[in-house]
């Protein structure tokens, strides 16, 4: 069987500088969460999809729940180009150590 998994990286520079700008970053971090997206850095975050169209239901999810200001970016990737990353310095999170791309099932 083909691993058609997709992985959906999202990339946010938000400002903090009000309190209403928090507030902002604090409910687009959360719903990221709740829709099940770990933080791969500090506002880096990641999740695995089924298929394209599975990660573009969570695309269109995150468009209508963009911050008022800062910047976000998205970037979709195969899991097998995700496997290909480099971590240069520092350790791999741990949801990454968690599930290796070899272990993932089709479901």
């Amino acid at each position: 069987m083909i691993n058609r998994h997709m992985r959906i990286i999202v990339f946010f520079d938000l400002p903090v500088t009000t309190k209403k700008l928090r507030k902002e970053y604090t409910s687009f971090r959360k719903f990221l969460i709740k829709e099940g997206f770990f933080m791969l850095q500090y506002s880096v975050y990641s999740k695995i999809t089924r298929n394209h169209d599975d990660a573009n239901k969570y695309i269109q999810k995150i468009k209508k729940n963009l911050p008022a200001y800062g910047s976000v970016r998205l970037l979709t990737v195969t899991e097998k180009q995700y496997a290909s990353m480099l971590l240069l310095v520092g350790e791999a999170t741990a949801h990454e150590n968690f599930l290796k791309t070899e272990e993932i099932l089709e479901l």
